[in-house]
């Protein structure tokens, strides 16, 4: 298969050019980074669960995670300001482009029941957002090791301008949306 940065470069440009009529390479919509992010709860119970997280996200990602902290506290929740409540990564250069081709290829068709990818999770930008609730679905996850089920929520961000180029410049890449 075609590494996506040259399947980019050789397929999907030149397609995206010419449905939309760009007058400069440059104008071309590509894709800017794609971010993880999982909220593990908070308090000592969720140590675990925080540890766990990190562990799985540097393993799909094969980079360092980061742990989101609480902006305010919350009483009833138990938080505190700066505690940590989450993970989150951000992906750029050939890590996102190699992550995506093992979203879309690998990971996604894991999905039990899955009937494609709701369109709704575009944001009037171009940039795509929608959760996955199991992290099992990644191949580097050990079904055995997991001890708690962990969503997250995956964010594609591109230079596109309106959602139809960015869903356009998905839809060349192999992204599988549902049809609405």
């Amino acid at each position: 298969m075609l590494n996506l940065l040259e399947k980019y470069r050789n397929e999907v440009a030149p397609a995206m050019t010419a449905r939309f009529g760009y007058k400069n390479a440059m104008a071309v919509p590509k894709l800017a980074k794609i971010s993880l992010n999982a909220g593990v709860g908070c308090g000592s119970e969720e140590k675990e669960r925080l540890e766990q997280a990190l562990e799985d996200f540097g393993l799909i990602t094969g980079q360092k995670p980061v742990p989101t902290k609480a902006r305010s506290s919350i009483a009833a929740f138990k938080v505190r300001e700066g505690m940590p409540v989450g993970v989150a990564v951000t992906l750029r250069g050939p890590r996102m482009y190699e992550f995506l081709e093992r979203l879309i290829s690998i990971a996604i068709p894991r999905i039990r029941d899955f009937r494609g990818l709701a369109q709704k999770g575009f944001d009037g930008r171009g940039n795509f957002s929608f959760g996955i609730t199991e992290q099992s679905v990644f191949p580097e996850i050990h079904p055995d090791k997991i001890k708690v089920a962990q969503g997250m929520l995956i964010t594609i961000v591109t230079t596109a301008d309106t959602d139809d180029e960015g869903r356009e410049l998905l839809r060349q890449f192999g992204m599988p949306f549902a049809t609405d």
